[in-house]
């Protein structure tokens, strides 16, 4: 059920990053890579600086979200 879980998360938070950053969404597939790395990214990120939610849903979300975000403002800068 973890796995599902996760996979939902990354799901939403690639989504939601996309919103944040071009307005909308990629598809299912690119938002849930986008958020699948966005959540690894954002835990490494979020961890370094000493910010730790817990291990709750929405603390994974959120996690997920600002790592999809930078990682989308990353591509942003090779794109131009």
């Amino acid at each position: 059920m973890g796995l599902i879980i996760s996979i939902l998360i990354g799901c939403l938070a690639g989504f939601l990053a996309g919103k944040i950053m071009k307005g909308g969404g990629f598809g299912f597939w690119i938002n849930l890579l986008v958020g699948v790395v966005g959540g690894f990214l954002g835990g490494n990120i979020l961890g370094w600086i000493g910010i730790s939610w817990g291990g709750t849903v929405i603390g994974s979300l959120v996690t997920a979200v600002i790592g999809a975000v930078v990682l989308l403002w990353i591509i942003s800068l090779f794109k131009k």
